[in-house]
């Protein structure tokens, strides 16, 4: 009864926000309930005055009094610039690092509260004012008593009632959904809505993410593409991590990288290698890069904050995602269909030609073509129709890296319109799958079983003695089990021949012409003979 209050004053509030923002009329005015938007006076807030700034503010300023998850929305929809209109796309920009902060006197009481000393002996110089304030927690710059500036990351207070009332909302409107519009099923919206709360959950852990920022350090460690700042355990905690500054320029300031002599053209090329050696080689990649999570060294490398949300695959996603990736960039879109039945993403009575035609209609056009020339939300759309017909599933592990995909080309797009994707993609995606299963994969393979072959080696001879033990206790029973069934074969052979012999009989008695004069006796004598040898049966 409580949580159902709480659930219904939230819908409230995201209705009172949004009528104050004028998104009411925008989203319900061509909707099949428009005829209901004259009620919404019935509600005393519909009486106020109403924002009357431009459309692209009132949507940031809405999704930012609505909380994380809103503001989270808008973060993955200011990556595609493409697909929104200018004044909207700048306005959910300022969303990525430009959130409203919360008072500094809480932020540093929770660091002392975590760290369990003053912010003095933590720190040689701590600045109140937030470098950054984004959905989920704010930065600090500081430095410690050792020289070394470090940002502290604090978690917003209060946050996590918000995120969970939020969530329970988008599981409730889910299971709506599936009861109502039974197609929508097989787009599992109940486990997509469980995953990104799983993963908006794991974000308020600043443990987590410190943790997750130490392996990505090592699976870069002298790697000339990404730079991953130190993490400072001393002073980091599950409510505040504190890690090494990065001094870079933000990906989006073109100009100012040019300035610097950094190549844009390499920049866009090593920024898919690096998705692609994240997702591939090391199986665990960055599932947050839009633009205000990553920067560019003077050296030309990526520098990467923000490890809260981090994917990993199956072997067997990577593999099909591998041969995916290699057939749709050499267009045999027969091997796209086939896989996607092989990996029961469709169904298995699905026609491979018929799937294989439909996914040419949609990735033919985009062939040959620079990224500017090509829309990827247009081609998701087609791609979604595609998956109707063929009642594909989403699969819900593969939603953070269809987000990340995403990010990237929109990445992509902002430095450099001319990338050829697909140029860069395939060489890469080749030597993995000839490292994966050619000579290298086998040798790699057995080093990794090598230990354990070695470990139970000693066991081998035992193991062996035992089993052979079993199978001398076991062969009587078995030899006169297989005694039995020859017995019956043969039994059933010496019928069957029978049973032919006598059917020839009576056809030969049935049917003899008189013209060779036997006596009728003589054919009733065969025809009896062949029932006698059909009906006899072998004991």
């Amino acid at each position: 009864m409580i949580r159902s209050y709480q659930h219904l004053k939230r819908l409230l509030f995201i209705h009172r926000t949004l009528h104050k923002y004028k998104l009411d009329q925008q989203l319900l005015a061509e909707s099949p309930v428009a005829f209901l938007l004259p009620l919404q006076w019935l509600a005393p807030w519909t009486w106020q005055s109403r924002f009357n700034g431009d459309r692209g503010e009132a949507i940031r300023l809405a999704l930012e009094t609505l909380g994380p998850i809103f503001i989270k929305f808008g973060q993955a929809l200011s990556t595609r610039l493409d697909l929104l209109p200018p004044d909207i796309a700048q306005e959910l920009i300022k969303l990525q690092d430009k959130v409203p902060p919360f008072d500094s006197e809480q932020a540093m009481k929770l660091i002392e509260s975590q760290l369990g000393k003053p912010i003095n002996e933590l720190y040689r110089h701590f600045d109140a004012a937030p470098l950054a304030s984004a959905s989920i927690a704010q930065v600090h710059t500081a430095q410690l008593h050792d020289g070394t500036y470090v940002v502290v990351k604090v978690v917003r207070p209060d946050i996590l009632p918000v995120i969970k009332l939020d969530t329970g909302i988008l599981r409730t409107l889910a299971r709506i959904t599936e009861t109502l519009i039974p197609f929508t099923r097989r787009l599992h919206p109940v486990e997509v809505v469980a995953e990104f709360e799983k993963t908006i959950l794991d974000e308020l852990d600043l443990m987590r993410e410190a943790a997750n920022a130490a392996l990505l350090k090592r699976n870069f460690d002298h790697s000339p593409l990404l730079y991953v700042p130190e993490i400072y355990w001393s002073h980091t905690a599950t409510q505040v991590m504190t890690m090494e500054r990065i001094f870079g320029s933000p990906v989006s300031d073109v100009d100012a990288l040019r300035a610097q002599g950094v190549s844009i053209e390499k920049l866009s090329e090593n920024g898919v290698i690096i998705f692609f050696t994240q997702v591939f080689k090391h199986n665990f990649f960055h599932a947050d890069m839009h633009p205000g999570n990553i920067f560019v060294l003077p050296d030309g490398r990526y520098a990467a904050i923000d490890f809260g949300i981090m994917g990993t695959l199956t072997p067997e996603d990577q593999r099909y995602l591998a041969e995916n990736f290699l057939a749709f960039f050499n267009r045999d879109y027969w091997r796209v269909a086939q896989l996607h039945i092989d990996s029961n993403w469709v169904d298995a009575d699905t026609r491979v030609n018929e799937l294989e035609a439909a996914i040419r209609s949609v990735c033919e056009p985009i062939f040959d073509r620079p990224l500017k020339d090509i829309s990827f939300g247009l081609v998701l759309l087609r791609l979604f129709q595609v998956a109707r017909r063929f009642k594909m599933e989403v699969q819900p592990q593969l939603v953070l890296l269809q987000k990340t995909l995403l990010n990237i080309e929109g990445l992509g797009r902002q430095l450099n319109d001319e990338l050829d994707l697909w140029k860069t993609a395939k060489p890469f995606l080749q030597e993995w799958m000839n490292e994966r299963l050619g000579p290298k994969g086998f040798v790699r393979g057995v080093k990794e079983q090598l230990p354990f072959l070695m470990e139970n080696l000693p066991q081998l001879p035992a193991q062996h003695q035992a089993m052979m033990k079993t199978l001398s206790a076991q062969l009587p029973l078995q030899s006169e089990l297989l005694n039995r069934m020859a017995q019956e074969q043969a039994t059933t052979r010496r019928n069957q021949q029978r049973l032919a012999l006598g059917l020839s009989l009576v056809l030969i008695g049935l049917l003899l012409p008189p013209s060779l004069a036997l006596a009728q006796w003589q054919q009733m004598s065969l025809v009896a003979l062949g029932l006698l040898l059909m009906v006899w049966k072998s004991h």
